[in-house]
Parts: structure tokens; sequence; C-alpha cells
């Protein structure tokens, strides 16, 4: 996975809030085994921290002004997500809503932005707040992406994953995924309170990552706004895999083995490791959010 050495970081996309100290809240969800109990019960990858009843506090005022700002000092060429994961993360962000900008113009529809906030330990959003334990995850109560770093290198110590640049790029497009879902106003189908592998929740968890692979279809050919070139200049068959393999270590059955020693499939929340991997290469097969429908 390449960028282009010369394009412009858009870092007012990425608000960077790591190392800020968070006053105020509380969250009952902590690291060590605690964490991986959330992680089991649903939210990875997931939408909104008040879906594990976390808190039911507002956003802490270090959610809405950075005390770091590493992002905005560091990350300012595509050569630079070249060579460091947080700007790559700016990159991909930037990329993502590239391509989800123009779909919905191509659609005569507007695309609203949403921020990725990256966080180090905790955070307060409008859908409560949260640890770094319950993964990376949408709220859409404030349109926001919030998003750990740490958790890519869980990903492939806690997790299996091969891991690689693209794996974490396609944790950010699913992400942006439940943003398009809520600005279509699809997301709300998740939060009827069924759980199961027919539930509304894995289908919408199932159509992110079918959104994850329309843009990866098209992101090396997705202009950058500023520069009319693309910002991803180079996706290998090896980059895809990656993500491939990322979206099998998050199916539900396989966390649900690894540490409940038993597959429950009547409490999954986000579907099978084989539907993960087939909903992404729908998604990237075809480059059609229409071959996305997930409910039908």
């Amino acid at each position: 996975m390449q960028f282009d050495d010369d394009a412009d970081l858009d870092t007012s996309e990425v608000q960077d809030v790591r190392g800020s100290r968070i006053p105020g809240g509380r969250a009952t969800v902590g690291g060590g085994i605690a964490g991986v109990i959330a992680l089991v019960l649903g939210l990875l990858f997931g939408v909104g921290p008040d879906q594990l009843g976390l808190t039911s506090d507002g956003p802490d005022p270090a959610a809405t002004a950075s005390s770091a700002g590493q992002v905005q000092e560091s990350c300012l060429k595509g050569q630079d997500a070249n060579s460091r994961e947080d700007c790559r993360t700016v990159a991909v962000v930037n990329s993502v809503q590239d391509f989800w900008r123009q779909e919905f113009r191509r659609r005569s529809a507007k695309y609203e932005g949403a921020r990725t906030v990256l966080f180090s330990g905790r955070v307060g959003t409008a859908c409560g707040s949260a640890t770094s334990a319950v993964g990376p995850f949408y709220c859409p109560g404030d349109r926001r992406v919030y998003l750990d770093l740490g958790f890519f290198d869980d990903l492939r110590t806690k997790f299996g994953s091969s891991g690689g640049p693209f794996a974490q790029a396609y944790v950010v497009a699913h992400e942006y995924g439940h943003h398009v879902q809520n600005l279509m106003g699809t997301l709300a189908r998740s939060q009827d309170g069924r759980q199961g592998e027919d539930s509304n929740a894995v289908k919408v968890e199932l159509q992110a990552d079918c959104y994850a692979g329309v843009w990866a279809h098209h992101a090396t050919t997705t202009p950058d706004e500023s520069t009319g070139r693309p910002l991803i200049t180079e996706l290998t068959r090896a980059d895809i895999r990656d993500g491939l393999d990322a979206a099998a270590a998050v199916g539900d059955d396989r966390i649900q083995e690894r540490y409940q020693g038993r597959v429950t499939p009547e409490s999954w929340t986000h579907g099978s490791a084989a539907q993960r991997q087939r909903w992404f290469s729908t998604g990237f097969r075809t480059g059609d959010m229409a071959r996305c429908d997930t409910f039908g």
C-alpha cells in the first residue's frame, strides 16, 4: 500500500487527543480480561460504547480540544503516510472520505464528513465514555470515528491477524461504512436489541464491511480533491489478503472460539469470519455500493 509522496494530507479530518488527560466521566470496561469480554460482546468495529452500557455520560471536555496534536505537526505529505502509522491513518481517512464525497455527489446527494479521533487509554464521546478495550467504533451521536492505534497491535497479537498497512485501512474504512449508513438512515436498523447470525446488528456490520470493499475497489482511482491525483497509488494482492485476514480475525466465531472455547451463533453481533470476508470481497469485486444489500 503506497501513497503519493507529494500529496498534501488534510489533517483537519483527524483530531489527535493522544496523551491528553481526560478529566471526569468514567468507563466500566477496563483492560485485560474485561477488555476481552467487551470485544466478545461485540463492540469490535462497532457503533458507540453506549451499546455496551459503558456510561451515560456526555462527551468529556478533552474530547473536543486536543492537547497533543501530533498529526497536525507531523503528517503533512503522502511521504509521511508511507513512513508513519498515524500519518497513514490520516491518509486513509482522506482517501475514504474523498471517495464517499464523490460517490454521494454522483448520486445527487451530499456527503457530510466525519472526523476520526485518535486517542489513548480513554475518551469521552457523545455515546459515552469508553476505554481502548472496546476497540475502534463509530459514534452516531457526534458523527466521529474513535481509534486507539494500539488496537492494530492487538489485531495481530490477540486476534491472530497477519497485520499490515491495509489491515489497518480496512478497519478505518469499515468505521466510515457506519458513517455512510448513518447518513443514509440504515444504521438505526441495528438498534432493535436483537443478536444472532440473522439479526439486523450483524447485517449492519456486514454492510459496513462491504462498503469498505467498495472504497478499496476505487482507492487507486479516486482523485484527491486538492491534487486531482489518487492519494493511494498502489494496492497489491498481498494488501487485499491482509484486509481479508483482518476481516476473518474479527469474525464472531473466531473471537468466541479463541476466548470462550465454543461458538454461539445466537449471540453474534458482527457476523462470522466467512461472512465478513465474503461481504468485503463483494464490495471490492464490484465497486458498487448497491451490491451491499445485506438486508435482502
